[in-house]
């Protein structure tokens, strides 16, 4: 039995202004299969999880960079 998907995300490689998008949302429109698109607003969540990332990867980082120096 295969899996069925009601819903697919697309995440951009970076935020963009209202107006840069409405050509992208017509165009993902367009594509067979689609009923809508919903854009979504940067919001205080998107800071936290960003936060939240940095914070992670500089503890990963200090940890590989403490191994390498006992070396």
């Amino acid at each position: 039995m295969t899996d069925r998907f009601n819903a697919l995300t697309v995440i951009l490689d970076q935020d963009i202004c209202d107006d840069d998008t409405k050509e992208l949302i017509s165009v993902i429109t367009m594509l067979r299969g689609v009923l809508k698109v919903k854009p979504h607003i940067v919001g205080f969540e998107d800071d936290i999880a960003l936060s939240r990332a940095k914070a992670e990867l500089k503890e990963k980082f200090y940890k590989f960079y403490q191994e390498l120096s006992k070396d």
